[in-house]
């Protein structure tokens, strides 16, 4: 998949480019500051150790500024140095010998129930297939639980336990905020198993929720 899908740099994206080709060390601290953390979460869906993880962030910075003359706008510097970042974890990843073929991850999960059947009515009833214990209703404040350091632990965690394919697509879907075709580009996948990996880590991390929440277990 190419870039032409992106929507390329911004106006904005040029001229910090430009600020950083300069030596602009203001426009660099800026660009930490607003990624540093989402690619650090990134990295560590690819190695489990965070001292390895910071490294291989670290080298990702080194990669950006040392390409910084290939830029060329086609893809948004979000994108690109994401993509940077994703090139370093996989090599990481291969070096420390723990990685295998993204596509043959989760395989065995893709084919089974996102959801408990038990959860749904059986064949024959009036209401067959629908919910026979529904989603625990979440909080009537959710913007406050959800800044509650439990309930962010608790998602973390969730997260935390996924399969490694799923944990990556959803951390840079819904972490990074990535679209879908920028991670098909980025981690080699079919939109189908981008959204079959998202879907079914969403409905995993709903679940922890709705178990924190006190829904049904």
């Amino acid at each position: 998949m190419s870039d032409e899908r992106d929507g390329g740099a911004s106006g904005d994206d040029l001229r910090v480019v430009a600020a950083l080709r300069d030596g602009d060390e203001a426009a660099f601290t800026a660009l930490v500051d607003m990624h540093g953390a989402s690619m650090l979460r990134v990295a560590a869906t690819w190695v489990r150790d965070r001292a390895v993880a910071e490294e291989v962030v670290q080298e990702a910075w080194v990669g950006l500024l040392g390409s910084l003359a290939r830029f060329e706008g086609r893809a948004s510097l979000k994108t690109w140095l994401f993509r940077i970042l994703l090139n370093c974890a996989r090599a990481r990843a291969r070096k420390e010998r723990r990685s295998i073929a993204f596509s043959s991850l989760d395989g065995a999960d893709e084919h089974g129930p996102t959801v408990d059947p038990a959860r749904f009515r059986p064949a024959g009833e009036p209401s067959a297939f629908h919910w026979s214990s529904a989603p625990a209703l979440w909080p009537q404040t959710p913007e406050e639980r959800a800044l509650a350091k439990e309930t962010r632990a608790c998602i973390r965690q969730a997260v935390a336990e996924l399969p490694a394919a799923q944990r990556q697509v959803i951390t840079l879907r819904d972490i990074v905020g990535m679209r879908a075709d920028e991670v098909c580009n980025a981690l080699e996948i079919t939109d189908t198993n981008q959204r079959v990996l998202l879907h079914r880590a969403r409905a995993k991390v709903r679940r922890a929720l709705e178990v924190y929440f006190g829904g049904s277990g």
